[in-house]
């Protein structure tokens, strides 16, 4: 008896690790295949020496994935900037100071301006964009 739930252990051993080394192999799979995203420095490395397609696809996706948090944070305001509208206390604090960090019209501000960024990111990585093909095309 003691024999048999010894092996059941052991195997059951086994198998928890064949499942922990499965599970690592595919997550070292999926952040292979996923682009490093780019730090400032490296950005700014980049735009003064991006010659290649690669580079300039490089500083696009970069952009794209900027454009996309900034989106996410403009959300984020829109969100803030209803419930500040339905707050009595809000509504309150936005007639003594109109552009409080607790009142609509401040988070309005900043869903706009964050916007503005996301749509400016959006044109850098638009042109990248076109720059990659350009060099493309210059080096056929």
């Amino acid at each position: 008896m003691l024999t048999s739930i010894s092996r059941n252990s052991n195997w059951t051993t086994v198998a928890l690790i064949g499942l922990v080394a499965t599970f690592l192999f595919t997550f070292q799979d999926a952040r292979a295949a996923q682009p490093k995203q780019l730090t400032k420095k490296e950005v700014v490395a980049l735009i003064t020496t991006a010659k290649s397609p690669e580079d300039h696809m490089q500083l696009a996706r970069y952009y794209k994935a900027e454009a996309d948090r900034l989106e996410v944070e403009a959300k984020d305001h829109d969100e803030l900037a209803a419930t500040y509208r339905t707050s009595m206390s809000s509504q309150a604090a936005a007639e003594k100071m109109p552009m409080a960090a607790n009142t609509a019209a401040h988070c309005e501000h900043f869903a706009k301006s964050v916007r503005e960024a996301a749509n400016a990111d959006r044109e850098l990585a638009a042109s990248h964009e076109q720059m990659a093909k350009d060099a493309a095309a210059n080096h056929k």
